[in-house]
C-alpha cells in the first residue's frame, strides 16, 4: 500500500482535540498516517500556524513549545503543561486542548502583556525563539501564584529554551517584570487574558 493511500476501514480511527479554542477532528481518511505525525507537523504543515518553531527536533531549544490543557475530571480546573511540540505525538492528545503562540495574542487583535513586554524590552532579535519563550511564560503565570513568582523561580522556569542572538539580558528583563521583585512587577491582568481557548470535545 503506498503511503498517501487512504488507511484500510478497519485501521480507520479519529482523534478529537481543541487548537487555539478551535475543536479539530482527524482521521485517517482525511490525513492518511496521522499517526506518524508529530505535533509540530500538524501545526505547521497542516493547520498553517508557522508562529511555532522546529529547531532542533529534538526538544532541547524550546523554539516549539506549546501549552496542553486538560480535565483530570469534567469538573475539575485546567491543567496547563508547556511541551516540545517536536516530541509530542500527534495521537497522544485525544481530548486535550492545544494553544500555541498565535492564540495567546497577536498583532491582529491584541497583544498578551507577556508578548508587549517582550516588545517594550527589545527582546528578539531574529525571533525564532520568541514564541517559545512566550508559551513557557504563559504556562508559568497558570501554574503559579502570581503573587509568589521571583526572579529566581521564573529564571529557573526558562532552563529548557536556548537563544543565540540576545544573550538572554533582554529577555529576562521582560520576564522578570512578572516577578514580585522585578523592575516593574505586572501582576494584575484582564480576566480575559486568563481564559485559556478551551472547547470540550465530547461536545458536536
Amino acid at each position: 500500500m503506498k503511503n498517501d493511500d487512504p488507511m484500510p476501514a478497519e485501521w480507520a480511527h479519529h482523534l478529537t482535540f481543541a487548537l487555539n479554542g478551535r475543536k479539530v477532528v482527524v482521521d485517517g481518511n482525511t490525513l492518511p498516517r496521522f499517526n506518524d505525525l508529530r505535533l509540530i507537523d500538524y501545526i505547521r504543515d497542516h493547520a498553517g500556524l508557522t508562529g511555532t518553531k522546529l529547531a532542533c527536533g529534538e526538544g532541547g531549544c524550546g523554539a516549539c513549545t506549546v501549552v496542553l490543557c486538560h480535565r483530570v475530571s469534567p469538573s475539575s480546573p485546567l491543567v496547563h503543561r508547556s511541551v516540545n511540540a517536536c516530541l509530542i505525538p500527534l495521537a497522544s492528545i485525544d481530548g486535550m486542548a492545544v494553544l500555541t503562540v498565535e492564540g495567546v495574542g497577536s498583532t491582529k487583535h491584541r497583544l498578551h502583556p507577556i508578548q508587549s513586554k517582550m516588545v517594550d524590552n527589545y527582546s528578539m532579535q531574529c525571533g525564532y525563539c520568541t514564541p517559545g519563550w512566550v508559551m513557557n511564560m504563559y504556562e508559568l503565570l497558570h501554574t503559579s501564584d502570581p503573587s509568589s513568582l521571583t526572579k529566581d523561580t521564573i529564571e529557573n522556569h526558562f532552563d529548557g529554551n536556548l537563544c543565540r542572538c540576545t544573550g538572554y539580558r533582554p529577555i529576562l528583563k521582560a520576564m522578570h517584570s512578572f516577578g514580585i521583585d522585578g523592575p516593574a512587577p505586572q501582576l494584575e491582568y484582564e480576566s480575559s487574558y486568563d481564559e485559556v481557548p478551551f472547547v470540550d470535545v465530547d461536545e458536536p
